[in-house]
């Protein structure tokens, strides 16, 4: 069975049933235990990650998770090194199947918003490393959601405060890199602070990529990479976007000393490539021609849509458009219940042509909703006519989640334990 689990309601065109299987061509690419399955070996008393070799004979083998692949990644990791694991520790956003038996303990937080939960997961993550020895091994997976888990502020501050700021900066349409420099200098826990936690264990870091550029400083707000920026570039981000901190508000100065970063190796492992060429190669088998157009959108979610149709428009018959990147939403005056995916598709649905479809969905089947996406094309603005649905004002108003829950449309994947990016197909017969 595929990750989408209303697949065969929504295939009921052969255009459908292409895009369906190409975004499942993606989904499959990123299934973090199979990925970690495939790339991380033990051989000879050597851990092998990609080229890189670890001797693993007589260490203490740690294992931490952080973010929305911690425990998926951490039963493959703990399956793998079996009785060489001593312990284990993840902080994830939901734990689908858990396992008592296990050396991994396990804390879930909320996402997108901090609460007090993610304050306790990321305390006992730091107290987990804090007895860690020269001779350990540390191997920490850091993937998206982490940011939002990490939440360990300063008295006064509390998860609240972070929220409000986060709330603010979303709905002025900030990108995730502003947004993660604000929040790595209001924690004890980004911006390179696990790294400092774990000194002077070795620590190999299994980055998945959920940002444009692949820029492992911002995935996860770079728990254990060297941050460059200062708090004067936080409080600058705020007030470029007009946002003024409350009195509780207390900004951290991230550690710049490079001796806590000499023993570790931050590994870009998954991104939203490998999801990209899988969704490449399924195009082709099915006789499109693969354009991947662009690894890296952003900006508002509508307007990535209208250029998507636009591009789709121009482009000759039997064309696959694949795209990934994140989009945001400035919500204004108006916040109803939605998402960007969504909203990107609600947005290209009066100009979508016969025989043209669009598909953006969230790797991590959460588009801000128990929704991953939706489907626009010709099939799906009938249903809005016959349901007397208006997409101008569904999209004005933000409601892209009630549109294409009324029209029978939206994707549902439920929680995958994976997280690249968002991603589009759009096609053309």
């Amino acid at each position: 069975m595929g990750q989408i689990q209303n697949f065969e309601e929504l295939a009921v065109s052969g255009l459908r049933c292409d895009a369906l299987r190409i975004a499942e061509a993606g989904y499959g690419a990123i299934n973090t235990e199979k990925v970690v399955s495939d790339k991380v070996k033990v051989e000879n008393g050597e851990l092998h990650i990609g080229d890189k070799k670890y001797d693993i004979a007589g260490r203490k083998l740690f294992y931490v998770g952080i973010g929305k692949c911690a425990i998926s990644a951490g039963r493959a990791i703990e399956k793998l090194l079996g009785e060489s694991l001593t312990a284990g520790v993840a902080l994830d956003v939901a734990d689908t199947s858990p396992d008592s038996s296990s050396k991994i303990k396990t804390y879930i937080g909320t996402h997108p918003l901090p609460s007090e939960a993610n304050v306790l997961g990321a305390k006992r993550i730091i107290e987990f490393l804090s007895d860690k020895k020269e001779n350990d091994l540390v191997i920490m997976i850091i993937s998206g959601g982490g940011s939002t888990l990490l939440c360990l502020p300063d008295s006064p501050m509390t998860s609240a405060d972070e929220s409000k700021l986060f709330k603010e900066l979303t709905a002025r349409g900030a990108p995730i890199r502003d947004i993660n420099t604000v929040r790595k200098h209001l924690s004890r826990a980004r911006g390179g602070t696990l790294a400092v936690a774990a000194y002077p264990a070795e620590v190999v870091s299994l980055i998945f990529s959920d940002v444009s550029s692949n820029d492992i400083e911002t995935v996860a707000s770079g728990p254990t990479v060297l941050n460059a920026s200062m708090v004067a570039d936080a409080q600058n981000i705020l007030a470029k976007y007009g946002i003024q901190a409350s009195e509780n508000v207390s900004f951290i100065e991230t550690p710049k000393e490079q001796k806590y970063f000499e023993r570790v190796t931050n590994i870009l492992f998954l991104s939203n490539q490998d999801a990209l060429i899988a969704m490449s190669v399924e195009s082709v088998k099915r006789g499109y021609e693969a354009k991947i157009m662009n690894d890296n959108f952003t900006g508002e979610a509508r307007e990535v849509g209208r250029a998507v149709i636009e591009e789709l428009h121009e482009s000759p018959p039997n064309t696959a458009l694949l795209y990934a990147g994140e989009s945001t939403v400035a919500l204004g005056t108006s916040s109803g219940k939605g998402g960007r995916n969504q909203e990107m598709a609600l947005s290209t649905l009066e100009d979508i042509k016969e025989d043209e479809l669009i598909l953006p969905f969230a790797s991590d089947g959460h588009d801000n909703t128990d929704r991953a996406g939706a489907i626009a094309d010709e099939m799906t603005r009938a249903h809005a006519r016959e349901k007397n649905l208006s997409s101008e004002e569904h999209l004005n108003s933000h409601r892209a989640y009630d549109f294409f829950s009324t029209t029978g449309d939206a994707i549902v994947t439920g929680y995958t334990g994976s997280n690249v990016s968002d991603l589009i197909v759009a096609l053309k017969k």
